[in-house]
């Protein structure tokens, strides 16, 4: 006879508060991940507009990149892969049996690196936007 386990019902959202580090790190690595793919399709889109004409593909370039919105979606694109990769590299090492007891402080650290790199990227991708 199987057990069943009480998940509490589906409407409760205030389960969230009761997420540690490792649950956080699961939710945004998945998160992140779905971002990408939805990226790749999204880059895939705008490359095809290279087998129309060369003239079409440097058009559509030039117009995305003037905008400001397209210019902050990129440092959320950075951001996304940065943590992505940072965190996959813990989940790596952690799989591994390297810093086994220091999950929680590596998660924040790859969080603290990405926001770093995020800030540090904004001058070079906002550059030409406002001249």
């Amino acid at each position: 006879m199987s057990q069943s386990y009480n998940r509490g019902l589906i409407e409760d959202f205030g389960r969230w508060r009761e997420f540690s580090a490792g649950m956080w790190a699961w939710v945004f690595h998945k998160f992140t991940g779905w971002v990408l793919v939805g990226y790749l399709f999204t880059h895939i889109a705008v490359l095809s507009t290279a087998l129309q004409s060369p003239d079409a593909y440097t058009t559509t370039i030039q117009s995305l990149e003037s905008l400001l919105v397209v210019r902050i979606l990129e440092v959320g694109l950075l951001s996304v892969a940065v943590f992505h990769i940072l965190n996959g590299l813990r989940l790596l090492f952690v799989d591994l049996g390297i810093g086994l007891e220091a999950q929680d402080k590596s998660f924040y650290a790859s969080l603290l690196l990405t926001g770093a790199i995020a800030v540090a990227s904004v001058p070079t991708f906002l550059a030409g936007v406002f001249g």
